[in-house]
This record gives structure tokens, sequence and C-alpha cells, in this order.
């Protein structure tokens, strides 16, 4: 059974880095089939895909978020990291890891509980 779980502060100050980790366990993230997206929900709106990961450690980012975002990968730790820079109060939401079931687009099979984060002064 894979599991993920996503970590990191809840409260973010303006202009600050956002920083998670995806700890992934019952799988490896170095898996070709699959990939690790992060993706993240505001407040009464959608599901919003910021990016992910490929088993052969490329990163592909959301056009809209690309300046703004980082992710890479511990695999002596099987994790994932999200970086999001600058953020404003807008980058409030709740924020999740997924395993995509096959090649980008695929959908998801596996999800973290999901983790609130806030941007506030």
């Amino acid at each position: 059974q894979v599991q993920l779980q996503e970590s990191g502060p809840g409260l973010v100050k303006p202009s600050q880095t956002l920083s998670l980790t995806c700890t992934v366990s019952g799988g490896s993230i170095t898996t070709n089939y699959y990939y690790w997206s992060w993706i993240r929900q505001p407040p009464g709106k959608g599901l919003e895909w910021m990016g992910a990961i490929l088993g052969s450690a490329t990163p592909i980012y959301s056009p809209s978020l690309k300046s703004r975002t980082s992710i890479s990968r511990d695999t002596s730790k099987n994790q994932f990291t999200l970086q999001l820079s600058s953020v404003t109060p807008e980058d409030t939401a709740v924020y999740y890891c997924a395993r995509g079931d096959g090649g980008v687009g695929a959908p998801y099979d596996y999800w973290g509980q999901g983790t609130q984060v806030t941007v506030s002064s």
C-alpha cells in the first residue's frame, strides 16, 4: 500500500518561500512508470496542478507557476519537495502530493491527506 504524507509549516509570511515535503512509503519515487505531483486547492476554488517530478528526476511545472516553483527529490529518504517563492495571500491553500499512475496526465491513484498552508503576516 502506497502512502504519501505532506509536511511543512502551516503559516508562511508574504514574500517568503513556502517549502513542503512529501514522504512516500510503500513505493519508490524513482520508478519510471509513475510521476509525483504537487496539487493545491485554494479556499472556495478547484484543484490546481502545480508541477511534478518524474521517476527520471525531471521536474515539470505549470506554466502559470513555473517562475516561482521548484520541485526536487531526495531518493535516500524517498521524499520529494516543493518550493514556492515570493508567496502572497493568494497562495493560501490546502497542498496535496499525489502519485500519477502512468505517464504525465494519467489519473492519480494515491494522494496525501493534504496540508493547510496560510500566507499571512
